[in-house]
């Protein structure tokens, strides 16, 4: 016969199931023994690599009910070997599994600096290389009107620029009046820096820091952040949190919506 053992422990003693969650890369959780919160950037048989806001790695066991999502405990599991093959791109547009890149345009997008040019890359990249349209980066607008002349846009090249801080009365608006082209298409966002562009909550702060008139910008964002003064590392960190056009604020996304229709336009 076989024996019978009733679970004779009080209801309210045990512990209630908690979800289990893939950890999947860039996954932000906080482990609950010691608060490190992190974003996943590797799990293997057993544990996970979390990365801070700092760039600091630290590894913990899987252990059931050993982290915080979204203040809720869970238990983070090792993701499938085989993830799905995304329907989306970054930007939002229908994937086209095994899309070759076209052959390049002789239309281009022109950003400011390298890190606008990254940013581009990381949520369009997809959809420019569908499209064959080449992002290269002017390191400013100051020159501005010669790049153009020299670029000689027309109507099967046309030329989009995107601009940083492109509100009235700036600098950045002056120079961008001085192009009359029908031929190129100059948009811009009221940021500051392409930085801004990227929503606070994806980087897990409030908000981006009010930098005094006079000191460099993005030193005085690392100092009012308290991460460490070196903007390249910063902006690797930034980078990396952004995964699709989910992270970027739309006054951005709009701007770069509009050049691509415009560069590619017949």
């Amino acid at each position: 016969m076989r024996s019978y053992n009733p679970d004779l422990t009080p209801p309210w003693k045990k512990s209630a199931p908690v979800p289990e969650v893939p950890a999947d890369r860039d996954l932000v959780v906080e482990e609950v023994t010691t608060g490190f919160c992190g974003a996943v950037i590797r799990c293997e048989a057993g544990t996970v690599t979390l990365e801070d806001r700092f760039g600091k790695h630290r590894v913990f066991p899987l252990d059931p009910r050993g982290f915080l999502l979204e203040g809720r405990v869970v238990t983070l599991i090792r993701p499938s070997a085989a993830p799905t093959r995304p329907t989306r791109t970054a930007s939002g547009s229908v994937a086209v599994p095994g899309a070759r890149a076209r052959v390049a345009r002789a239309g281009r997008i022109y950003v400011e600096g390298r890190h606008d040019a990254e940013l581009v890359e990381r949520v369009w990249g997809d959809d420019l290389r569908i499209e064959g349209v080449v992002v290269e980066y002017l390191e400013g607008v100051d020159d501005l009107p010669s790049i153009v002349a020299d670029f000689a846009p027309a109507p099967d090249a046309r030329l989009g620029v995107l601009v940083d801080h492109l509100v009235p009365g700036s600098k950045e608006s002056r120079i961008a009046a001085q192009v009359t082209s029908p031929d190129v298409l100059v948009v811009g966002h009221p940021y500051i820096d392409v930085w801004e562009a990227v929503k606070p909550s994806s980087l897990g702060i409030r908000a981006w820091p009010q930098v005094p008139r006079g000191q460099d910008w993005k030193t005085g964002v690392c100092r009012a952040l308290g991460w460490p003064e070196n903007t390249g590392a910063a902006w690797q960190h930034i980078l990396s949190r952004v995964t699709s056009y989910k992270d970027l604020e739309p006054e951005l996304l709009g701007r770069v919506e509009e050049l691509i229709d415009f560069v590619t336009s017949p």
